[in-house]
């Protein structure tokens, strides 16, 4: 078992703060995160565009390395829908991603069909293994945060996905958007695969979706989004009066900025 997967086991609820780049992700090692993972939306702002499959997958794979080369802890990185609609595209850069260091990949369903995605899971189980090699795949379905079925349908159709999934070789489901606890227990209990939530407004305490059997708690894209509107009101600032004003008081230290990003020797 990787130590990626081990992660998941259920003794404690991982907790996933989401890189947008490696600077970010090295901070979050940092701070004792045991695992990184990025978010889709961040990175593809950071590279300048658009969240939604509008990155190429080659810029992907580079920012993928760029991380991997500052952490010592592993890495899963957020490939929306892989990038192509045909699945053995998707595998090849999902073996691309193992080549530079990653561990795991968070990979959706999105609007498209669940059995495109089943397509695109065994794919990447298929070609990993004939090259030697695994990969932890979150699989993600957006039932809830898309609103793919009626609300009182929402969890029997993450279930229909989760065990079409799971046949396909997922190991995690994703269901961001759900928040009701009896929601959260039910998903739990039928999914068959260790369950991962995300920070959503009326979402259980991290305490409480331990006690529910959630396995891993991902912020999402919030952490990034809220520091653009940081950079953002200090720049208006700056390009107002030549001051970026008082949040540059609560700055992190430039000597302990450096400090993340020198080797130990």
């Amino acid at each position: 078992m990787s130590d990626f997967k081990k992660l998941h086991d259920g003794s404690k609820l991982l907790h996933q703060p989401n890189a947008w780049d490696a600077g970010s992700a090295r901070l979050f090692e940092s701070l004792g995160a045991p695992a990184i993972a990025t978010t889709s939306a961040g990175v593809a702002w950071a590279a300048g565009y658009a969240d939604g499959g509008q990155m190429p997958a080659e810029v992907a794979i580079n920012v993928a390395a760029s991380i991997a080369r500052v952490l010592t802890v592993p890495l899963s990185v957020d490939i929306e829908n892989g990038y192509s609609d045909d699945a053995d595209a998707v595998a090849q850069t999902v073996l691309r991603l193992i080549d530079v260091g990653v561990a795991g990949i968070n990979l959706e369903d999105g609007g498209d069909a669940p059995s495109l995605l089943a397509a695109k899971i065994t794919a990447i189980k298929k070609l990993a293994a004939q090259s030697g090699k695994d990969i932890f795949i979150n699989t993600r379905t957006d039932v809830y945060l898309k609103g793919l079925a009626p609300e009182d349908e929402r969890v029997a159709e993450v279930l229909k996905r989760a065990a079409l999934y799971k046949e396909a070789g997922a190991d995690s489901l994703f269901v961001p958007g759900i928040c009701k606890v009896d929601e959260i227990k039910a998903v739990v209990a039928g999914a068959g695969l260790p369950v991962n939530v995300m920070d959503w407004p009326g979402l259980p305490s991290a305490e409480e979706l331990h006690q529910l059997g959630v396995r891993r708690l991902s912020a999402g894209s919030g952490i990034s989004q809220a520091l653009w509107a940081v950079a953002g009101d200090m720049a208006k600032d700056f390009l107002a009066t030549g001051s970026a004003g008082p949040l540059v008081a609560k700055a992190m230290p430039y000597g302990d900025l450096q400090k993340l990003f020198i080797p130990a020797r």
